[in-house]
């Protein structure tokens, strides 16, 4: 079923410590993904939802997870996998805050890249939930130092990207060690056969949810397209942050060798920045992630990989430096990225499509900043 509004929490029947937690967060309508989502769940029904990042999905299923739990219980009750750490990390920030007025309910957030025998001292407090990465979940249940015979909730969240990350195997490991009674549900930006068709069989009889899609961008943003050849490309991109005001910038790169280069470029360029991708140990990302949340650096430049991990929501424009596989996007084939720079404040998707649909031009038009600038109309 497909869902265009939310509606009032207090209309869902929710407890009063969950309620109480919503209003100290000032919310009190829910996301479409929410209202769709939170009725099933609290029945115990597995769920299949398509809603790309940013709807409001931890809430969607960390209400009725959270009122599921025994607070006395000593069992690992439910488990929350992610295809990131920064994603992880996000998700239990979340969960807590609905949780501040459920001292018994105890969350532990599990992630390669940090000291493994702090995770397992938190782990012998006896968290009800499990907030994971497949790879490290995966290390914990070989070390013996995690138990998942009594989870009642498996949440698959970000389910494409995982697949996608070659993490089928360690999804399948780790499901297969839950209950065969368990509620589970899937989160996805697609349902795509292909995107996530190998993992559908672990939902039985499941409500499906859709968010319907967004037709056209908000009014507050603007998108640009700069068709520009290889070889200026890494200039442009500078010159371009110093005519427009380098605060308060994200640049996506397709890979770390490129968020690197990217990153070096622009600090040789009098421009502060830091970079962020899966080569970079936990404490670097975490700096880095910090040092961009204060200000402290103006520009975070992140693989498009760990662009779903990231909640920032005061950012000025994003920088796309290359198009990556616009498989992604819902474009059909890959398509060649060695031709174009783009800038699109907020909303990155709505480029890749323009991108498709001007792909041939711009190839045979390679052009600089100094002669074109085209404003995208939608």
């Amino acid at each position: 079923m497909e869902f265009t509004q939310g509606v009032r929490f207090d209309s869902l029947g929710l407890t009063e410590e969950v309620q109480r937690a919503l209003k100290k967060k000032n919310i009190e309508e829910s996301t479409p993904v929410q209202a769709g989502c939170i009725p099933p769940m609290r029945e115990w029904k597995d769920v299949i939802a398509k809603a790309p990042t940013g709807t409001g999905k931890t809430f969607a299923f960390g209400i009725p997870i959270i009122e599921h739990i025994e607070p006395g219980s000593e069992e690992t009750e439910a488990v929350i996998l992610a295809p990131t750490r920064e994603l992880a990390m996000q998700i239990t920030a979340e969960l807590r805050d609905l949780c501040v007025y459920l001292p018994g309910v105890r969350i532990v957030c599990l992630y390669g890249g940090a000291p493994i025998g702090k995770q397992i001292d938190a782990l012998k407090k006896h968290p009800q939930i499990v907030v994971a990465t497949p790879g490290r979940l995966s290390d914990h249940m070989k070390r013996r130092t995690v138990k998942l015979d009594n989870v009642k909730t498996v949440v698959l969240d970000e389910a494409d990207r995982m697949l996608d990350m070659g993490f089928l195997p360690a999804v399948r490991r780790i499901v297969g060690y839950t209950r065969d009674d368990r509620q589970t549900l899937l989160f996805s930006a697609t349902l795509d056969e292909q995107a996530v068709g190998s993992i559908t069989d672990l939902v039985h009889d499941p409500a499906r949810v859709e968010i319907a899609p967004v037709t056209s961008t908000a009014d507050t943003v603007e998108q640009y397209v700069l068709p520009v050849s290889l070889e200026a490309k890494n200039a442009l991109l500078a010159s371009v942050l110093k005519r427009e005001g380098s605060s308060r910038v994200i640049v996506f790169c397709r890979t770390k060798h490129r968020a690197d280069a990217c990153s070096r470029r622009l600090a040789r360029a009098g421009i502060t920045c830091a970079a962020i991708h899966g080569d970079r140990s936990q404490a670097q990302r975490e700096r880095a992630l910090k040092a961009f949340r204060s200000g402290q650096c103006d520009v975070l430049v992140a693989t498009n990989v760990l662009a779903r991990g990231i909640d920032i929501s005061d950012v000025r424009f994003d920088a796309l430096t290359t198009v990556v596989d616009a498989k992604d996007y819902g474009l059909g084939n890959a398509v060649d990225s060695s031709v174009i720079t783009y800038f699109n404040p907020l909303m990155h998707t709505a480029v890749f499509r323009v991108y498709a649909e001007e792909l041939s031009y711009v190839r045979q038009h390679p052009l600089t900043l100094r002669r074109y600038m085209w404003k995208l109309e939608y």
